[in-house]
């Protein structure tokens, strides 16, 4: 009888295995007819519809193995966003909750070999955003450093950890005890060039008084967050150095590398000068204090700033030209070519080379990450695996953002990190590869095939950084990638080898032609810079707008390098609506930074007005930047229509067919109380950098200290009557001050 007895499906048996032993088996399997009549055909359709689009969700997944593991880094990523986007620690336990709930019921989700992708794909989803959240939250809780409460003048002293040239200064990081504190916390200081001294090194102790201010939150909605980046630092106080200075106690030599640092900068200073020069110190050293405000800012419009920050382009050229030396030359001889795994030492040798450039170089965190991932990519090499593949490149990801999340806020990671998934993504289409292809021609056309494929390379690099480069800094470089297509090369076949030949060879005195190429290829790397940023609509600028429209371009982006086939394009969606909304961003009529002090008005003319003339050249260039203006400023005072005493200005604004009376302060001497509050209550919207909340009442909105403390810089649009400040964006963390 058992032998007879029919093969029973999954379903009937585990059916089966529930009911008494003599209960006969029956089809377990719901439909149509078996649902009461009252419910009718509605309740089973939307069964029937939910079923097919799991299937087709596990269906997709299924036929993609290759490409699922890479998002499991998005995942990450995307708790580690989470848990900067949302306010304090109920909305963290909230979505780590949120995640676990999802991981219990992923299994309730059709069973028997049906969604069985989809199951897995939101449990690995769900962990991954919820080790995302909790690997910063753990890392906030354990480096983060409580700012000082307010601005104030004290005496320091403390041991010198980092100095860093700058133009006209010295910024000095101090592991230093401030009067009132009973804890040493570390601060960084300006030290003003005529206070600078010899004794004055890494190691070194000593004692002066310093104006320190807490670190300070985004000037502006959009603008970059110091206090963030010095949260997890460690960083508890910025400021410069006011007074005279003592060294006290012995001054300790700095470390040897600090050393070897600052006399390879000193050498190579002396040997190439100027503009040149400048970038060859930050090239051998990372140190970019030389470099002219000019040159940085056409590097910077010409898409070069890359060139100038030691990362992953120049870890690359260092690494690989060391791999290629000590592959091809040890392949040269055939007894050590037949006994020793080449790839192995060849890998071995570039990541010493590596390691110890990341080292001299400074050893800051962008390089290191840069360096981690060239290590990655040496291992892939030595064991024979592919070295540039979408899982490595997450393996990569995943690896910086256990050790540095807040990482993936900071656009040098989304940069990198997005170049090499748009070079990925282009060179592993198929038509890419048939278009590489090794095939018996010219070598003229092997060259010209090669050079298209350079060029495509850059422009879709290009494209895909764009809304990286517009949120981050509101502006981008129009033609980056036709002018990368010969910097890129001028820099790491010729500068960087020059230099490097330049530099060892001044060991016997014969460095001095290698210095001469070094200095001519760099000098038309600077020739190309200020070319393409001078240009007719060279550069593109677009005032700040909302993250959410960042976040849908990220999305469409990472959809669309990281599938393949038709699939991918579904991505140009998001991307598009993305783009679409960024352009219909209105740029605001009034920008007011967090200290009151400095404030922007459009509309005026082709320059922005500001308030401020004098002494903060990064604040407007800052307004200027959140604006979306590429112009200069001009002062308020200057402005024909604008009415100015000592303490005030006056002006009246036209936008949308309304006009608005603006009454803005300029200084900070004791006012006429009467005077003010009549004054007040003729405008319509008032703004100071100080308290006037018990005097002045204007008709639509008052901006002083009080506000601003409270919400940080804001933009101000006449026409809608919409107020945007930085509270607004950051949320409540820790490391702000309302």
């Amino acid at each position: 009888m058992a032998e007879q007895a029919p093969t029973q499906t999954n379903a009937q048996t585990n059916a089966q295995s529930t009911v008494c032993p003599a209960a006969p088996v029956s089809d377990t399997r719901v439909t149509r007819d078996d649902l009461p009549p009252l419910q009718h055909a509605a309740h089973w359709d939307s069964l029937v519809r939910l079923s097919s689009v799991q299937r087709t969700i596990d269906q997709f997944l299924m036929a993609r193995p290759f490409e699922r593991g890479p998002w499991l880094a998005v995942g990450f990523g995307a708790g580690i966003v989470a848990w900067v986007v949302l306010p304090g620690p109920w909305q963290w336990a909230a979505l780590i909750a949120l995640c676990a709930a999802a991981v219990i019921t992923a299994p309730l989700i059709a069973r028997d070999g049906v969604a069985d992708y989809l199951r897995l794909a939101i449990m690995a989803m769900a962990t991954m955003v919820a080790a995302g959240c909790a690997t910063i939250w753990m890392k906030s809780a354990l480096v983060g450093t409580p700012p000082i409460s307010a601005a104030q003048t004290v005496l320091i002293a403390g041991r010198v950890v980092d100095r860093q040239d700058h133009g006209g200064g010295v910024q000095l990081l101090l592991a230093a005890h401030i009067a009132g504190r009973a804890w040493p916390m570390l601060i960084r200081v300006m030290l003003p060039e005529p206070l600078d001294r010899p004794g004055i090194v890494i190691g070194a102790t000593l004692a002066a008084k310093a104006r320190l201010t807490p670190p300070p939150p985004p000037m502006l909605p959009g603008s970059h967050d110091f206090a963030f980046a010095a949260w997890f630092e460690g960083v508890g106080a910025t400021g410069s150095i006011s007074g005279p200075i003592t060294v006290a106690g012995s001054t300790a030599p700095a470390p040897s590398l600090r050393r070897v640092q600052a006399g390879l900068r000193d050498h190579v200073a002396a040997h190439l000068g100027g503009s040149a020069g400048a970038i060859a110190v930050t090239l051998a050293t990372g140190d970019r204090g030389a470099m002219g405000q000019g040159d940085a800012d056409a590097m910077r419009d010409a898409g070069f700033a890359h060139l100038l920050a030691i990362g992953g382009l120049h870890m690359s050229a260092v690494i690989g030209l060391v791999y290629v030396l000590v592959l091809r030359g040890l392949a040269l001889f055939p007894w050590v070519a037949l006994r020793v795994r080449l790839p192995l030492v060849a890998a071995l040798a570039g990541a010493a080379v590596g390691v110890g450039y990341c080292l001299i170089t400074g050893a800051h965190v962008p390089t290191v990450r840069a360096a981690a991932v060239a290590l990655l990519v040496l291992g892939a090499l030595a064991l024979g695996r592919d070295a540039l593949s979408m899982r490595l490149l997450a393996v990569a990801a995943l690896a910086v953002m256990l050790f540095w999340p807040e990482a993936v806020l900071e656009p040098a990671f989304q940069m990198s990190f997005g170049s090499v998934m748009a070079v990925i993504a282009v060179h592993n289409t198929a038509w890419a590869k048939r278009f590489e292809s090794w095939r018996d021609e010219a070598w003229a056309m092997r060259v010209g095939r090669h050079a298209a494929m350079l060029l495509l390379t850059g422009l879709v690099i290009e494209l895909a950084l764009l809304p990286v480069a517009l949120f981050h800094f509101h502006r981008n470089g129009l033609f980056g990638a036709v002018a990368n297509l010969f910097a890129i090369p001028l820099v790491t076949l010729v500068a960087m080898p020059s230099l490097a030949c330049a530099l060892l060879l001044d060991s016997v005195g014969a460095g001095a032609p290698a210095w001469w190429l070094t200095g001519k290829a760099l000098g038309a790397v600077l020739w190309i810079a200020h070319v393409t940023a001078n240009a007719p609509g060279a550069v593109t600028v677009m005032p700040a707008f909302p993250g959410w429209m960042y976040g849908l371009a990220v999305a469409g982006l990472l959809w669309l390098g990281l599938w393949s086939g038709w699939v991918r394009l579904w991505g140009l969606l998001p991307l598009a609506a993305a783009l679409a909304a960024m352009a219909t961003v209105p740029t605001p009529d009034i920008l007011v930074t967090g200290d009151g002090r400095h404030l922007g008005i459009t509309g005026l003319g082709p320059d922005l007005v500001v308030l401020t003339p004098g002494p903060g050249r990064y604040a407007r260039e800052t307004l200027l930047e959140a604006a979306g203006m590429a112009g200069k400023t001009q002062p308020l005072e200057d402005w024909p229509g604008a009415r100015c005493t000592h303490d005030f200005c006056a002006l009246a604004l036209v936008r949308g067919g309304r006009s608005t009376t603006l009454l803005i302060g300029r200084s900070t001497r004791r006012l006429n109380q009467p005077a003010v509050e009549q004054a007040c209550a003729h405008s319509d919207i008032v703004i100071a950098n100080r308290v006037l909340s018990p005097l002045c009442h204007p008709r639509r909105l008052l901006i002083d200290a009080a506000v601003l403390a409270r919400n940080g810089g804001m933009t101000i649009n006449l026409a809608s009557g919409e107020v945007h400040t930085v509270a607004q964006t950051t949320g409540h963390h820790p490391w702000l001050p309302w």
